[in-house]
């Protein structure tokens, strides 16, 4: 397999620029050493293992099976009760990359850093990228429209050049990336690496039920909802009967929200109960299933090893198919 080099590849030491991007109640420890071991960098979220014993014993047990580097991804809002525990035991564990999200990162950059270690953080405008930037971000997360989970408002074509031109440092790919031909579009607009988790939920080490799989592979752009219905906040779904009937969370706690003195209070609070809402409705086996557009794309289930090989792979031939 070609290696690719970028600013990514050279900060965190890796072979090619694709991140394993952490998806909530989905990325596991399969997947995380798989695709690190493949050339990319496996992540997870540390709310993943619950409760923090166990999300340190899977820390404990991916550094075993890889000497190569891994990240964690960290909700860094006041929702979050266990992020300065589990940054501590990521730190202690030696983790390379923090992905940080929703909330301000200063903490985990400080630790970070402090370590050696690197940190990203999900944008999706350029005045939260300034912001992470001015507190020493070592790259931002370009969260576009399509992304599977939490999407950004921007499409990728305005958003990446738009914080590439405007910032210091660099700029990942979040939204849109499944194959190497939008790998290589990312890569022109001023990515230095994509973020990739949809394609990933259709691997052979993914752990969700069959159904998840199958829906990614059937599913097209169109069928891709965009709604607050399940967590509380914005995210894409695969369009099933389930995800219609789905309860929304009270009309009245969105007034809150709006209630400047209320709103500190209250959106942790949402969080919280859209967190509880989802795993209840994958627990339950619910046909609700979070994804992004890049479902149309998605043809089979294969080993991540595979994934990564494909897409460098046809990262090569986009290019030379691409006019000169």
């Amino acid at each position: 397999m070609h290696k690719l080099s970028t600013p990514i590849t050279k900060m965190l030491n890796i072979d090619v620029p694709i991140i394993g991007a952490p998806m909530f109640l989905v990325s596991n420890e399969d997947m995380v050493v798989a695709i690190s071991e493949a050339g990319g960098i496996g992540t997870f979220p540390s709310l993943n293992y619950r409760p923090t014993e166990d999300f340190l014993r899977a820390l404990k047990s991916i550094k075993q099976r890889t000497s190569k580097p891994i990240g964690v991804n960290i909700i860094v809002n006041k929702s979050n009760l266990r992020q300065a525990e589990d940054l501590k035991h990521s730190l202690n564990c030696g983790v390379e990359l923090y992905i940080t999200s929703l909330g301000n990162p200063k903490d985990v950059i400080r630790e970070a850093h402090k370590n050696g270690a690197k940190v990203f953080c999900d944008v999706i405008n350029i005045e939260q990228a300034k912001k992470v930037q001015d507190l020493g971000a070592d790259a931002v997360v370009a969260v576009c429209s399509g992304a599977g989970g939490h999407a950004g408002p921007t499409t990728p074509m305005v958003l990446i050049p738009w914080l590439k031109e405007q910032l210091s440092i660099p700029v990942i790919a979040a939204g849109g990336i499944a194959n190497g031909a939008t790998m290589a579009s990312a890569f022109c607009l001023g990515a230095s690496a994509v973020h990739v988790g949809t394609r990933f939920i259709a691997s052979s080490e993914c752990q969700v039920t069959t159904n998840y799989k199958q829906a990614i592979i059937n599913s097209s752009p169109e069928k891709i909802i965009f709604t607050d219905k399940v967590t509380g906040t914005p995210c894409n779904f695969i369009h099933t009967k389930d995800l219609d009937n789905h309860k929304s969370l009270p009309k009245f706690i969105n007034r809150l929200k709006k209630n400047k003195t209320l709103k500190p209070f209250i959106s942790p609070l949402l969080k919280i109960m859209g967190k509880k809402a989802f795993i209840n409705s994958l627990t339950t086996q619910k046909n609700i299933w979070s994804a992004g557009q890049t479902v149309g794309l998605i043809h089979d289930i294969k080993p991540c090893k595979d994934i990564i090989e494909e897409m460098v792979t046809s990262y090569h031939e986009a290019l030379h198919k691409s006019p000169r």
